[in-house]
Order: structure tokens, then C-alpha cells, then sequence
């Protein structure tokens, strides 16, 4: 008896000692910008002062979000990637920005971006260098999150170079519990389940949900439509599994939105939209806001693709039709509302015409279905989830649809 309490009370403090992120934050997918697709690792300020990864950029960033209209849209968190860090730390083992690029500090630019009403995001590296070769957190967890919240940052995103991915199912949950013991809330985005997929690791994700509010399932995103189609290529294979800890508080990310670089086509933005918005997606841009197209900024804007994407049921879609270079992804919202939407991988150079029953878009409702096109603003009428919706969709583009039950059965 005596033998089999004292397992009891091994039990009890291992349970008591789990500590998994408290800091109430992501309750819908964050929105905001990041610099790494669109600038990388530029630090040639001298040649290229407008286009560095210095405290400009974030600041001209910052400019844009509140000006533009992004602010407003919901787009919050001004996200500084890697390469912004000397490459030593002080005197003190503290990591430092910079002095060239961020000459009046890391604590400076996130007071400026707090007095413009948004958030500041940094990156750091679970490993003993980041990607770029900066310093690394390994042996520096607790003073390195204790150094952000001093400095007010409000997202860490840590990835995962030059660490060995073993560790990293008790390492992640060492810098939560960090970051949990600043007091501060900091959003804390992991790179851990792609580095354990990489590595043919099968992400143990009811871990990494406890531990992350936001986490990269797989490869970085490049500027083509290839690879966002790669990109959802694996959210289809793998969404039974990552749709389960889709939730408020901790999100699968896709990556970037790449929405307005150079190689996305304006049917195709429309798509990365429509796609990360129904995946309940973090939307952080990696983009240039200060020379954007109209175009593409209203894409970005687009404030009822937008509201499927923060739907508060954090519930991630799926898609449940795949046939003749057309797909259909939907998912129901918090308030019963059935979103759609219809992605071409087609390269006709025509629309398709496509037909479904709406109960195999995953209708359930017994009254009908108002639908309106969520790009175009206009009504495509009402429909049982009997009836067969048809729908023309554009080569390499989308169709985005919302249908609220209407009151009269159907």
C-alpha cells in the first residue's frame, strides 16, 4: 500500500509539473505581416536601406497597416522573421538587435508599433543558431523570454535549425513554460511539427496545441502558385488529423500569405485567400504594403473572407470533393452559416462549370441555404441541401461562397 501511494504521489506532481501555454491569445487565427518570404535575410542596409531587415522596414510596415486600412481589417501583429540579431550576444549572455540596422533597439521599435495601436513579433531559433546563423536559444531559454517581454514583443515565433529534433517535444514546452513565467502575453508560434515530419517523426499535435498557439505543419512558402498548391496539397492529406486540434487558441499554419509578390496571379491571390481563410489560418503577409496593387490590397481587405477565416468556432475546413482538376472545400461556422468554396487547378483558359448537391459540400441544415459570392458581393440564390448548386470557376482560381439558412424549410 505504502509502495503504491508513493506512485500516487510520483503521478500527481508529474501531472502538476506538465505546464501548457496560458496566455489566453489566438483565440481566432492571428493576422498580421512577416518579413521573411518578401525580404529573407537582407541585411544590406547600405546598398538597399528601404529593403533591409532593419527598423525601417518594420516601421514603414507598421505605417501601412494603420493607413491602408489593414489595422482596421484586423491585421495586428508586425512580425520581425530571423536575421535581425547580432550575431553575439552582450556581456550579459542576453541576445541583441543589430546596433546598424536596429540602432535604437528592439524595446524602441515595439514601443513604436504599440503607439500605433498594433503588436510586435520577433523570431528566434530552439537550436544554437538560427536558419540565418544567428544565436540560437538552446541553453538560453528563460533569458531569452524573460529579454522579449522586457522588451514588450507580443509573438515569438521559434523554429527549429541546428537543434536535434528529438528534443524537442520537452524543449518546446521548457520555452512555454518561459514565456508563461515572464507574465507577459506572447503568442508563441513552433516550428516543432514540421521539423519532426521532416524527419519522419509522426507530431504528437495534442502536445504541440498544449504547448503552441500557432504551428507550421510543413515546408516554407516560395513565391509560385506551385507551392501553395503544395501547401494544400498536404492540408488535404493530412486534415483529419490537423482539423481535430484546429481550435481558439491553437491553429495550423500554412505559411505566409504571398498575396500581392511577384508571381501570384489575381485569381490565384483570390484563391491563397479563400484557401488559408476556410483552412482557419493564421493571415500574416509577407508583401511589400508600401508599393502593393489596388487589386491585390482588396483581396487582402476583403472583410467577408476575412470573417470565415476569425469564424470564432476556430474549426478548420475540409475538403470533401476532389474531381476533374476541381476541388470543394467547406466547413459550418459558429452561427450555422456553410462555407464554400470551389478551387480550380485548371488551366483551360476558360471557366469550368461544375455541379454538386449541396449535402456533399456538407450541408446539413434542413432549411435552405442564401448563398452570396464572397469576392463579387452578389447573391447566388437559395438552395436546399438536396438541390445542385452549379458554379463556373476560373482556371488557377475561386469561388468563395456563404449561405445562411433561411427561416422557411426547404
Amino acid at each position: 500500500m505504502v509502495k503504491m501511494l508513493q506512485c500516487l504521489v510520483v503521478l500527481v506532481s508529474l501531472v502538476v509539473s506538465v505546464h501548457g501555454l496560458d496566455n489566453g491569445l489566438a483565440l481566432t487565427p492571428p493576422m498580421g505581416w512577416m518579413s521573411w518570404e518578401r525580404f529573407r535575410c537582407n541585411i544590406d542596409c547600405k546598398n538597399q536601406p528601404n529593403d533591409c531587415i532593419g527598423e525601417k522596414l518594420f516601421m514603414d510596415m507598421a505605417d501601412r497597416m494603420v493607413e491602408d486600412g489593414f489595422k482596421d481589417a484586423g491585421y495586428e501583429y508586425v512580425n520581425i522573421d530571423d536575421c535581425w540579431a547580432s550575431k553575439e550576444r552582450d556581456s550579459a549572455g542576453k541576445l541583441q538587435a543589430d546596433p546598424d540596422r536596429f540602432p535604437s533597439g528592439i524595446k524602441k521599435l515595439a514601443d513604436y508599433v504599440h503607439s500605433r495601436g498594433l503588436k510586435l513579433g520577433i523570431y528566434n531559433d530552439f537550436g544554437t543558431k538560427t536558419c540565418g546563423g544567428y544565436p540560437g536559444s538552446l541553453g538560453h531559454l528563460e533569458v531569452d523570454a524573460k529579454t522579449f517581454a522586457e522588451w514588450g514583443v507580443d509573438m515569438l515565433k521559434m523554429d527549429g535549425c541546428y537543434a536535434d529534433v528529438k528534443t524537442m517535444p520537452q524543449g518546446y514546452p521548457n520555452m512555454t513554460k518561459a514565456l508563461n513565467a515572464t507574465g507577459r502575453p506572447i503568442l508563441f508560434s513552433c516550428s516543432w511539427p514540421d521539423y519532426e515530419r521532416a524527419s519522419k517523426i509522426q507530431p504528437d499535435y495534442k502536445l504541440i496545441a498544449k504547448n503552441c498557439n500557432i504551428w507550421r505543419n510543413y515546408i516554407d512558402i516560395q513565391d509560385s502558385w506551385d507551392s501553395v498548391l503544395k501547401i494544400i496539397d498536404y492540408y488535404a492529406q493530412e486534415q483529419d488529423t490537423l482539423a481535430a486540434v484546429s481550435a481558439p487558441g491553437s491553429f495550423n499554419d500554412p505559411d505566409m500569405l504571398i498575396i500581392g509578390d511577384f508571381s501570384l496571379s489575381v485569381e490565384q491571390a483570390k484563391a491563397q485567400m479563400a484557401m488559408w481563410s476556410i483552412l482557419a489560418a493564421p493571415m500574416l503577409m509577407s508583401n511589400d504594403l508600401r508599393t502593393i496593387s489596388p487589386e491585390f490590397r482588396e483581396i487582402l481587405l476583403n472583410k467577408e473572407v476575412i470573417q470565415i477565416n476569425q469564424d470564432p468556432s476556430g474549426k478548420m475546413g475540409k475538403r470533401v470533393m476532389q474531381e476533374t482538376g476541381i476541388e470543394v472545400w467547406s466547413k459550418t461556422t459558429a452561427d450555422s452559416k456553410l462555407a464554400i468554396v470551389f478551387l480550380s487547378r485548371r488551366t483551360d483558359g476558360i471557366p469550368t462549370n461544375y455541379s454538386i448537391i449541396l449535402r456533399d459540400a456538407g450541408a446539413t441544415s434542413n432549411s435552405a441555404y442564401e448563398f452570396i459570392d464572397l469576392f463579387t458581393w452578389k447573391s447566388v440564390g437559395k438552395f436546399g441541401k438536396r438541390d445542385t448548386m452549379k458554379v463556373a470557376i476560373n482556371p488557377n482560381g475561386v469561388r468563395m461562397l456563404l449561405g445562411t439558412p433561411a427561416k422557411t424549410a426547404a
